[in-house]
């Protein structure tokens, strides 16, 4: 019986990827229709794609794969199941069926900058296909993967998780040939409970690996990441000046990091210390896969950052670090390591609320508040319903309870001949203040 189901379900994919490879790519949202593309109708908490499949036809869809008998009027509809699962499952059919190697990487932080600066790198000598945005989800993973083609060289997945066995899902999806994790830090405590959750979960792309014996990059800076691939001889190793691969230092981070990359002075368009390890792994990545080192120091120097990550803006006489896309408090607490350190006069920090921690979430906001006040970094406005219910004693720390209040209050206030960092959780916002100061 179990054969007969197996069957059934080969002889499902294998038509639908017939369908697939007669489409233009694979599309699940219908204000991003391409012509003759293959859309999924997928359901969410607050959407059911199956009400947009006619509209996604009528936009110029070839194919909707849907999951309600309802909605299927003739045989450009695809009924099936579970749309998100079949997404899924085609994706890993397509992974079959393609001769190219995937390096995935995780981690707390840095990932999408990382993969980006990676990207960078393999681009100057190969054909990559690498995630776009952040979209490293269950649905994001499997359409990057449907982006990759006889033409790729090199595909890149970037992989994100809230719950534990979700990044043990995406490798089973993508089975990746080569994985990195960025780092290990307090992000998704929500879901993942606790550092030990987050560590534990994120390994799960080292288990992957070292299970198929494919290739780990190990940050040898990383104590963390030494122990969870200790004993494991697929291992290329980067960080220290000493480090027998690819050998690398900071020289400095103000205004932007600066390294050497086997004694080659780089010079970065990233503002923060912690930037040096996400390109730390970039190089590492390149020098492995051959890309030589002019190519490589060219990616890194030349890479611009956006989408509020790390990003240096000059707005009137004040100057700004721009790096509202998340925050959770590793990241927060490094961003306020980095600022400590600038030597410029006047300083004023805009914090948001750190999202997705659980129980955790007064404690973790409160420790950043106790942080601010045992360090002169500057004026301080704190906004968000976290940051502020937690205790101050400082009359250089300000809170608002909505970023609406802030943006009153800058509305009086004139901030001016400034270095500033902006820093929050991406549903925060805080690019919002821009318009203001």
């Amino acid at each position: 019986m179990l054969g007969l189901f197996c069957y059934f379900y080969f002889m499902i994919i294998e038509t639908l990827y017939a369908h697939f490879l007669e489409c233009t790519a694979a599309c699940t949202d219908t204000r991003k229709i391409q012509k003759d593309c293959l859309f999924f109708a997928l359901k969410g908490d607050h959407y059911n794609g199956n009400k947009f499949a006619s509209q996604a036809l009528d936009l110029g869809a070839k194919y909707c794969v849907v999951d309600e008998a309802e909605v299927a009027m003739d045989e450009r509809y695809i009924l099936v199941d579970n749309v998100l699962e079949t997404l899924q499952q085609l994706a890993s059919h397509h992974r079959k069926t393609l001769n190219v190697p995937i390096l995935a990487l995780t981690g707390s932080n840095g990932k999408t900058t990382t993969k980006e600066l990676i990207n960078a790198v393999l681009s100057k000598t190969n054909v990559t296909t690498a995630t776009q945005g952040n979209l490293n989800n269950h649905i994001g993973v499997p359409l990057t993967l449907l982006q990759m083609n006889e033409y790729t060289d090199i595909g890149i997945v970037e992989m994100g998780a809230n719950h534990p066995t979700e990044i043990a899902l995406l490798c089973q999806i993508a089975k990746p040939d080569y994985g990195l994790i960025t780092n290990f830090g307090k992000a998704h405590l929500e879901g993942f409970g606790s550092l030990e959750g987050v560590i534990k979960a994120k390994s799960e792309l080292y288990d992957y690996l070292k299970a198929h014996h494919k290739v780990i990059f190990v940050n040898e800076n990383d104590p963390i990441q030494l122990q969870q691939t200790s004993g494991y001889d697929q291992v290329h190793k980067f960080g220290l000046p000493t480090s027998l691969d690819t050998r690398l230092e900071l020289v400095k981070s103000q205004p932007c990091v600066t390294l050497t990359y086997n004694n080659t002075t780089v010079n970065s368009q990233l503002a923060g210390t912690y930037n040096f390890n996400n390109m730390a792994v970039a190089i590492a990545v390149g020098s492995y896969f051959k890309v030589n080192r002019e190519a490589i120091i060219n990616a890194i120097e030349y890479y611009t950052p956006t989408n509020n990550r790390s990003q240096i803006l000059k707005q009137g006489n004040n100057t700004i670090i721009m790096d509202a896309y998340n925050a959770n408090p590793t990241s927060m607490l490094a961003a306020l390591e980095n600022f400590k350190q600038l030597q410029q006069g006047k300083k004023h920090l805009f914090l948001g609320d750190m999202f997705e921690l659980g129980q955790t979430a007064t404690n973790e906001h409160q420790f950043i508040v106790d942080y601010l006040e045992q360090h002169d970094l500057g004026q301080v406005y704190l906004v968000g319903e976290n940051f502020y219910k937690t205790t101050v004693t400082s009359k250089q720390i300000q809170k608002f309870q909505t970023v609406e209040a802030l943006k009153s209050y800058l509305n009086t206030t004139r901030v001016e001949h400034s270095f500033l960092l902006i820093k929050g959780s991406r549903g925060m916002a805080l690019e919002r203040i821009l318009d203001i100061l």
